[in-house]
């Protein structure tokens, strides 16, 4: 593994997808590494979450975020006592106004855009089609990074199951429009004779559907069909740019016993699929110094109640030396538990970041973390 800081990490990169199980802190960690390039590498950094949850609007003080980038402005960073050198912004993907800005960007013509726009089952195919919440969030992240606005984009994911559909929106996108579904939902507006082969399911769909349902699919599907070229090219830029050297991976979790489990099954899925594995965070870890020689020296005295520490501490305290002795053992055998506990975290950490350039230790902060500069506190335990 790569002796590299999560510093050196962003600012090599243009692209960070966090990815991680659900309640690890990962929409928390993303906003805390976005408002930490914000503060420390300049540029523009924009955080783009495409989880349903608001918390990063509730972290950043931004009320009603959602599909247009908004700035975290210099009062809110003077409020909190940082004056960044670049600037943060934030955005949450809205699924509808997104697939609607596409159509309006890419279609063909106005004739098309307007048809697909009155087509009575778009928004019900668009909330549906082909996992269309995936799909748009990888359209969403295409058309910003190649709108050259920012200098660095945070994604925070879904949960690590659903994430792993995030990547496979693309290639899902061209094989359906490469698929035989595709044909037989056009098939009536392509041709006034239908081939056999579609005749019966054609057939059984007029039948349950009603010829002007049927007619209102096939008319949408022939519709987007005009604009394939464009949703493939996309789909597979948005592929390259996940495999590319520009972008990392950064793996979040805690280190119970299903958030683990998921984090290294998404660790797996990276290194099978090659796409680059940047970080691992551990968030809410047992210190590290619970390894040390020196503490584990004292607890070791602690536990030893006839010696001179007991000793001496009932002299102090004035207590029943049974008593110190109890005390004193209890706290030593206390320390000598978390001690395992750590140094089996410690085995689980080297195993997950197996690969990754940067393994970053989380301890349990003691503050929540739901403002400006409770983002900043995780972020500098992140970027030591």
């Amino acid at each position: 593994m790569a002796t590299t800081t999560l510093e050196q990490l962003l600012s090599a990169k243009e692209v960070v997808v966090t990815c991680g199980a659900g309640g690890v802190g990962k929409t928390t960690t993303a906003a805390a590494l976005a408002t930490m390039a914000a503060l420390h590498l300049g540029g523009r950094v924009l955080v783009l979450t495409i989880d349903p949850a608001r918390r990063l609007a509730d972290a950043l003080g931004l009320e009603g975020i959602g599909n247009e980038e908004r700035r975290v402005g210099p009062k809110a960073f003077a409020a909190a006592g940082l004056k960044p050198r670049g600037e943060l912004w934030a955005a949450m993907l809205d699924t509808k106004a997104s697939w609607d800005d596409l159509i309006r960007q890419h279609a063909p013509d106005p004739r098309t855009r307007d048809a697909i726009l009155a087509n009575p089952l778009y928004d019900n195919i668009t909330a549906r089609f082909v996992q269309s919440h995936d799909y748009i969030a990888m359209e969403r992240l295409h058309e910003l990074h190649a709108s050259g606005r920012y200098d660095l984009i945070v994604v925070d994911t879904p949960p690590s199951r659903n994430a792993l559909d995030f990547l496979d929106a693309p290639d899902r996108m061209e094989e359906f429009f490469g698929g035989r579904l595709l044909r037989w939902l056009t098939a009536p507006m392509r041709n006034r004779v239908v081939g056999a082969a579609s005749r019966p399911f054609l057939t059984i769909a007029d039948r349950v559907l009603g010829a002007r349902f049927l007619q209102d699919i096939a008319e949408f599907f022939t519709l987007m069909q005009s604009m394939e070229k464009g949703f493939v090219d996309r789909a597979r830029s948005v592929s390259a740019l996940m495999a590319d050297a520009r972008t990392a991976f950064c793996v979040v979790t805690t280190l119970e016993t299903a958030p683990a489990r998921e984090a290294a099954f998404f660790v797996a899925e990276l290194r099978r699929r090659g796409l680059p594995l940047g970080a691992v965070i551990v968030n809410k870890a047992l210190p590290e110094w619970l390894l040390d020689a020196g503490p584990s020296a004292v607890a070791a005295r602690f536990c030893d109640a006839p010696g001179p520490l007991a000793a001496a501490v009932r002299d102090v305290v004035g207590a029943p030396k049974g008593r110190v002795r109890r005390v004193l053992a209890e706290v030593g055998e206390s320390f000598a538990n978390y001690a395992v506990v750590a140094a089996r975290e410690a085995e689980q950490r080297a195993e997950l970041a197996t690969g990754a350039d940067v393994l970053v230790t989380v301890p349990v902060l003691d503050e929540p973390v739901n403002d400006l500069a409770g983002l900043v506190r995780l972020g500098r335990c992140c970027w030591r």
